[in-house]
């Protein structure tokens, strides 16, 4: 099949997809969007919003219409590196065998990555980006595709391990989920209050998957539209002369590299979803606020004046 003939079979097969998803999840149209780019870009996504918001109703129906293994981690204080990995233990004949960990599966919910300390955060740091894990000296290789979706609560900082900026940057989309309208949360409580159980069919596996993800690298871009990326990038850099006055005033550190990459990435899979067969910068600036919001670090100055991350991405544009 050709180039062009896949992204329109994306095309359909991401509009049935999404019609699958919102036979369980009423509204977050631009959550549910922005997941599902990190997942056929290969990346991963971290979900910041209050409780109760169905974030893992959210992931566990995008994992079943896309037909993977889904497992979810409550991460908890006391919660060790070989809980999510898996661990050696010695069977009947005396040998050390191993048993996998919750990590070995296709999507992983690590729910709220932000109550473990610093040891376990890492461990699944390196699967994430290994795809790899590595137990008693033995390396084990983790099932493709592989998409981590953690969540925190921007809520309760008390007895909580906050990620470091390190480990942000491994993470492609950072999501603000927000509350439903009041329509949507009518249809919510009507919904899951009866007797109604609604079942979701799934619409891929996992090689189509990976086929999408290779797809979606193969898509040619414009050096100008790279160009515009990695200067819009550069731009968050405070040390820089291509700064802006707001960033100079407001930002202590800007994007890395990872950030343009990601840029690159998420505008060509917004691109394709949409038909389109090259990402332009309307693309580039569609997945910008998600992918930069997480990236860059704000100084006192913006906090007591209450300047947000999203006006200083806007003002990049």
């Amino acid at each position: 099949m050709s180039d062009v003939a896949a992204i329109n079979q994306l095309v359909t097969k991401y509009n049935a997809l999404r019609q699958e998803i919102a036979k369980v999840i009423v509204g977050q149209d631009d959550v549910v969007n922005q997941i599902l780019i990190s997942i056929f870009s290969g990346g991963h996504a971290l979900l910041i919003g209050v409780p109760g918001l169905a974030k893992t109703l959210m992931v566990n129906t995008i994992a079943q219409s896309l037909g993977l293994d889904f497992k979810r981690i409550q991460f908890t204080p006391d919660l060790m590196p070989s809980d999510i990995l898996g661990s050696e233990i010695l069977d009947e004949s005396r040998n050390f065998k191993f048993i996998k960990g919750p990590i070995f599966a296709n999507i992983i919910l690590a729910d709220e990555i932000n109550r473990t300390p610093p040891k376990t955060q890492a461990a699944l740091l390196e699967a994430m980006q290994e795809r790899s894990v590595t137990v008693a000296g033995h390396n084990y290789k983790l099932d493709l595709p592989y998409f981590v979706l953690a969540t925190q609560n921007p809520i309760e900082q008390e007895g909580t391990y906050p990620l470091p900026e390190a480990q942000l940057d491994r993470f492609m989309f950072a999501i603000n989920l927000d509350y439903p309208t009041f329509e949507e949360e009518v249809q919510v409580v009507k919904a899951t209050t009866s007797d109604a159980k609604p079942s979701v069919n799934a619409l891929f596996n996992a090689q189509e998957i990976i086929d999408f993800q290779q797809l979606i690298r193969r898509i040619p871009v414009a050096d100008n539209v790279i160009e515009y990326a990695v200067k819009m990038v550069a731009k968050t850099r405070p040390n820089k002369d291509t700064a802006s006055d707001l960033v100079k005033q407001y930002i202590d550190w800007g994007a890395g590299p990872r950030a343009s990459q990601n840029l690159i990435l998420a505008a060509k899979t917004h691109a394709a979803i949409n038909g389109k067969f090259s990402p332009d910068i309307e693309n580039v600036q569609a997945v910008a606020q998600s992918i930069l919001t997480h990236r860059i670090i704000k100084n006192y100055k913006a906090e007591a004046e209450g300047v947000t991350a999203e006006q200083i991405i806007k003002s990049l544009f």
